[in-house]
């Protein structure tokens, strides 16, 4: 390959462009850390958290197997996993990793937005409408009740119980809410798909 360089260095290509440096032993060990920190991180997942990783099959399955792994048997397996992983991209496995912890700045947007109607509806209760028109499926009655119980437990000092109630309450309408979109979502990129293959066929 480098006589090629040599024959063509007319083209103004320098034989030292081919060499590249290699990357320090301290900078490799930092990431054979993080890649393995990764690892463990997947191994900690549920199974239905897991699912929604972009993980090759290999690797998913190597976790999979890992879960029920223990001792040394797990440490072997854990030394595999991060070879597959040094195979591959991590960034979107940390950004989905991100999500689940609520570190992404959607999720934590999403959150603030929670909070403030939160808020609101102590501030005042025509908020129910709002969230009746966000989510219809919602259950008025018991965030009423909720309001009531978070404003004495203000007015008492007494610790915020119905205050996070409200919150746990608003959360999971949001996130039956996304979980919905996506699997809309996902029924229309399979349709699309199907389109697709039903044109190809045509074109044939």
């Amino acid at each position: 390959m480098r006589s090629d360089s040599r024959h063509h260095g007319h083209h103004g290509h320098d034989e030292e462009d081919d060499f590249i440096e290699p990357p320090s032993k301290s900078s490799l060990k930092r990431e054979m850390h993080a890649l393995q920190d990764l690892g463990e991180q997947l191994v900690a997942l549920s199974p239905e958290r897991l699912k929604k990783v972009p993980l090759p099959d290999s690797l998913y399955e190597a976790i999979r197997a890992a879960q029920g792994f223990k001792m040394e048997a797990r440490r072997r397996q854990m030394q595999y996993i991060g070879k597959l992983m040094r195979k591959i991209d991590p960034a979107p496995i940390q950004a989905q990793l991100d999500i689940f912890s609520g570190n992404s700045a959607a999720e934590v947007a999403k959150m603030h937005r929670l909070e403030r109607l939160r808020e609101q509806l102590l501030e005042d209760d025509k908020t129910l409408g709002t969230i009746a028109e966000t989510w219809p499926e919602a259950d008025l009655q018991y965030l009423r009740t909720l309001r009531r119980n978070a404003l004495k437990e203000r007015e008492a000092g007494k610790p915020p119980k119905s205050f996070r109630e409200i919150f746990r309450v608003l959360r999971e309408l949001q996130e039956a809410q996304d979980a919905a979109a996506e699997a809309q979502a996902g029924d229309a990129e399979g349709a699309d798909e199907h389109d697709d293959d039903d044109s190809g066929d045509v074109r044939a």
